[in-house]
């Protein structure tokens, strides 16, 4: 049997435990799939004297992570830090030293990727980063292997648990945004600043790699449309439904032919779609390629155990091929990685969701329609709440697919009308195959 793959923990939180878990109730297991022992040898915690999860024992703890890095016996990095710095600066030693890689920080990945993919090429060492996106669903395994021989024409999923936990609970309760928040942050959902996950950074990190690995194109998060969850209301969540639809925040990757679009948004989804069905805090992601059509990969999007799983597949991986990088990072091979132009948000074709507050009169529904019609929107469904108690009333509606400046001009007139009280809120619509 071949010598055992040692490996250099950087971080022991909820998913370093989790990886330290599954190692040691599954040593078995991977010895025979990988054909040699994998142990962990050594490992950084800032807090040593913190009781954790998992039994550390045999393993050496630092305080110093650079010092698991540069360690004789350590022969792969995991880093499970998070951030970007100081865990760039760790990978780099680790690439250099050429010691293969295995991170969770979709962060660093989306970010600084591309540097240290070239970096790591260079130096002819692996950087797997299976667990950077979507928790325990081997989603980029799906899209670097399984999907290899497919031409992918879009992505979308719920790739974030926390925004997917609120919005679930406010369209089953009733609950506003802000109760369902605090609620997450108790229950540990939701960080004490929750701006990464409600503001859709953390989405736009995880669609930001999808799409560089679906496209063949450079890790791009900075070209990605991130728009969050705040606006959202439960007066939306329920006229939506009257519509026959649920509202979910959703990253969106597509390929148009001459340019891609890399979205994240909330977004109106019929109730019927797989997408609208996923609640609470897992995530799902659907894949189209021309060959297969839609495949969809669903599970537990965070969390120690099921992220260790992922980084695990990693692990078991570089074992396998004697820590060579048998698929390349981004699934396309050396000078293959092209830019592609990214579609700006004016520039998007979809269906839009409106609802407008109006006074209670005669021709009112009428004026809207036609102003619609003059910039060529048709309204595909609509619903209207009577006034009560003497307040206006509310009317709901899909638009036909159609372009962001023609929906923009359609408001700014319908604005001016003097029954239209109030701003009008506007949402996107997906249906299948828009």
């Amino acid at each position: 049997m071949a010598e055992p793959l040692r490996l250099g923990l950087l971080g022991l939180g909820t998913v370093g435990q989790g990886v330290v878990r599954l190692a040691q109730r599954n040593a078995a297991l991977i010895t025979e799939r990988t054909g040699r022992r994998v142990v962990i040898t050594a490992a950084s915690a800032r807090d040593t004297s913190r009781q954790r999860d998992c039994d550390l024992s045999d393993i050496r703890i630092e305080t110093d992570p650079m010092a698991v890095v540069r360690a004789d016996d350590v022969d792969v990095v995991v880093e499970l830090i998070g951030g970007l710095d100081p865990a760039e600066a760790l990978l780099q030693a680790a690439i250099d030293a050429g010691k293969p890689v295995v991170t969770a920080n979709k962060a660093l990945i989306a970010e600084r990727g591309n540097a240290l993919f070239e970096r790591a090429a260079a130096a002819g060492v692996p950087v797997a980063f299976e667990a950077a996106v979507a928790g325990g669903i081997p989603v980029i395994k799906a899209l670097r292997e399984g999907l290899a021989g497919n031409r992918i024409d879009g992505l979308s999923g719920i790739i974030n648990g926390t925004g997917n936990y609120i919005l679930t609970r406010m369209a089953d309760e009733g609950v506003a945004f802000d109760e369902v928040l605090a609620d997450a942050q108790r229950l540990g959902y939701a960080e004490a600043d929750p701006s990464f996950d409600v503001d859709g950074i953390d989405a736009a990190h995880k669609l930001a790699i999808l799409a560089a690995i679906a496209f063949g194109m450079p890790l791009s998060f900075d070209a990605v449309t991130c728009e969050g969850i705040r606006g959202i209301v439960t007066k939306d969540i329920d006229l939506a439904r009257q519509l026959g639809y649920r509202i979910k925040h959703l990253g969106i990757a597509k390929w148009r032919g001459d340019a891609v679009e890399l979205r994240v948004q909330p977004t109106l989804l019929p109730e019927t779609e797989l997408l609208a069905k996923v609640d609470g805090v897992l995530n799902t992601v659907v894949i189209s390629g021309d060959a297969v059509g839609d495949t969809g990969y669903f599970g537990p999007g965070a969390g120690g155990d099921a992220t260790a799983s992922a980084v695990w597949a990693d692990i078991i991986d570089i074992a396998r091929d004697g820590g060579r990088s048998r698929v390349p990072a981004l699934s396309s091979g050396d000078g293959a990685i092209r830019p592609m132009p990214v579609r700006s948000l004016a520039e998007t074709r979809s269906s839009h969701y409106l609802r407008l507050q109006v006074a209670d009169e005669t021709g009112v529904l009428r004026a809207i329609t036609s102003i619609l019609a003059d910039h060529a929107i048709s309204v595909e469904a609509i619903y209207q709440r009577e006034p009560r108690g003497g307040k206006d009333a509310v009317i709901a509606m899909i638009t036909s697919v159609v372009s962001e400046s023609q929906v923009i001009e359609a408001l700014d007139a319908i604005k001016q009308l003097g029954f239209v009280h109030g701003e009008v809120t506007r949402l996107r619509v997906e249906h299948p195959g828009d």
